[in-house]
């Protein structure tokens, strides 16, 4: 718990880096409108939002790559949807890293895999984004910039990736984020393997799921995927998952779907 004399100069921090960085009313009106799921019946206009969205501009350093620029619309965006899944846990769960980078589009990345017989294989993957244990966080504009139409199938490629930061908080990527006191690490990846394993068995199986089916690939990514349904289309999530909807609310103290 916090004492006096640390909110005190917490506060004062807080308080120049808001005038530092102030989001005029325009832009941020603008930002709402792209990404109307920014919005919440708790937070409207996203006032909480807003200000949390000037302190992580504060806190962070964004670098383009040619020919994209960053304009305050690009780093606005980014920031007001990075900020969503820490409304209520707070901005110091993104204190491992500094360092974010806008790509313009997707990017290939070299892979290697050993597999079992020791044989290594090599192949190219496309990136929308990267995140890795501290930092830096890679994005692809592209995506970014389409997330507003892309909600509605669940998908926003800034919460995903920063679900990863989270997750990796405790030095792992395995789906298990640093848990409050209020939810047993037990009762997380018993949750969490039984729906992982039963999504799993729907994407063999060709269903159409209400998850991004990428989710499949591992426990850690389909906490990313589920991440993003939660703050982009809860209901979807709730209708399918019910367990791991109530869960994730819990992590994220947010009902988004209320």
């Amino acid at each position: 718990m916090l004492g006096p004399l640390t909110r005190w100069w917490q506060g004062r921090r807080d308080a120049a880096a808001l005038r530092r960085r102030p989001i005029p009313d325009d832009l941020w009106k603008r930002t709402l409108i792209r990404y109307p799921f920014l919005r919440s019946a708790a937070d409207p206009q996203g006032v909480a939002l807003r200000r949390m969205t000037s302190l992580f501009l504060d806190r962070k350093e964004f670098t383009a790559v040619a020919p994209l620029r960053l304009t305050n619309d690009v780093v606005v965006a980014v920031a007001a949807q990075a900020c969503l899944p820490v409304l209520q846990l707070g901005l110091h769960r993104y204190d491992g890293f500094v360092g974010i980078v806008l790509q313009p589009d997707q990017v290939l990345a070299r892979r290697q895999h050993l597999d079992d017989d020791g044989v290594l294989h090599e192949y190219d993957e496309v990136l929308s984004g990267e995140a890795v244990q501290g930092g830096p966080v890679m994005l692809s504009w592209r995506d970014v910039r389409g997330s507003g139409r892309s909600a509605a199938e669940g998908y926003n490629v800034v919460i995903h990736e920063f679900a990863h930061v989270l997750d990796m908080a405790d030095g792992a990527a395995d789906g298990v984020p640093l848990l409050p006191p209020e939810i047993a690490r037990e009762d997380w990846q018993r949750t969490l393997s039984a729906e992982y394993e039963a999504f799993v068995r729907r994407v063999d199986a060709d269903e159409d799921t209400a998850l991004d089916p990428y989710g499949a690939h591992a426990p850690e990514e389909f906490f990313a995927v589920a991440s993003e349904a939660l703050f982009v289309a809860p209901q979807g999530l709730r209708a399918e998952h019910p367990e791991l909807y109530r869960m994730l609310a819990r992590f994220y103290r947010l009902d988004t779907a209320a």
